[in-house]
């Protein structure tokens, strides 16, 4: 399951005797692994009832977290889980309220798995555009004496910085160079660039087309009907043909959102 970055975790687990009944154990540790593999442990845990440990944690980073409860003395045990926190921003096309409206859903009670859907809807439709959601992005490029670099993820909205990675390296200024939205970066005066470099940009569609937008809910619509299974009602929504695999994506994309992607397909070797 995954969690907004800030909410609070609720963690728990139970602890049973010999004959399978609740009972405390001697001491009770929790430990939390981070993203970053800092560690949180608290101990001991003092049961919230008999056999019944319980510790809310707050999220502050993003990412996989490890959690282990370890029993020790009387009824000895340990149990490991873990949980995802989203980062900040995640990034996704459509909203919440646009998907569910899409898909006809009134409740709640799914937003967490809807999420899910959402950012790999859209994981699928920038396999074919580029970056969609604006984001930075942080690259290294060799650069051994070309007269041109080429961004890997176009659309470019603006260049950042062009730094040196090496001590002592080639450094250039913003406004020396020219980068192009198609991701082409050039030095203005002409010449040569010399790295390696590490190219900070901001990439992604300010404004993004209809045609995008309503590939990636019939995208949507596709994935969310696989959770449903083949005996749950499909809420009367419309079945899209899939009737070859896309390499890396297999059956994930229905032909209907591959026909509006194709204006704003990126060309081979990009994205």
């Amino acid at each position: 399951m995954s969690f907004d970055l800030g909410a609070v975790v609720p963690l728990g687990t139970t602890v049973r005797d010999a004959a399978g009944a609740l009972a405390n154990a001697g001491t009770m540790a929790l430990t939390i692994t981070l993203p970053d593999q800092s560690i949180v442990t608290v101990s001991p845990v003092t049961p919230a009832s008999t056999g019944t440990y319980a510790y809310d944690y707050p999220t502050a980073q993003a990412g996989r977290h490890v959690v282990r409860w370890v029993a020790t003395g009387i009824n000895a045990g340990a149990y490991t889980d873990s949980f995802d926190v989203r980062e900040a921003a995640p990034p996704t096309i459509l909203s919440l309220s646009d998907a569910k409206a899409h898909l006809h859903i009134a409740s709640s009670a799914h937003d967490d798995e809807l999420r899910g859907w959402m950012e790999a809807t859209t994981a699928a439709v920038e396999y074919f555009t580029g970056p969609v959601v604006v984001r930075t992005v942080i690259e290294e490029h060799d650069a051994c004496g070309v007269t041109a670099l080429a961004l890997r993820q176009p659309p470019v909205l603006s260049l950042a910085s062009v730094t040196p990675v090496l001590t002592g390296g080639t450094s250039y200024t913003v406004d020396q160079v020219d980068a192009s939205s198609t991701g082409i970066v050039r030095l203005l005066a002409g010449g040569r660039i010399y790295g390696p470099l590490r190219v900070t940009y901001q990439a992604g569609r300010r404004i993004v087309p209809a045609a995008i937008t309503s590939a990636a809910r019939i995208i949507l619509q596709h994935l969310w009907r696989t959770q449903q299974g083949p005996g749950r009602p499909q809420r009367g929504l419309d079945d899209f043909d899939v009737t070859e695999p896309i390499p890396g994506l297999g059956y994930a994309i229905p032909n209907r959102a591959i026909q509006l992607l194709e204006p704003y397909k990126q060309p081979p070797g990009v994205a």
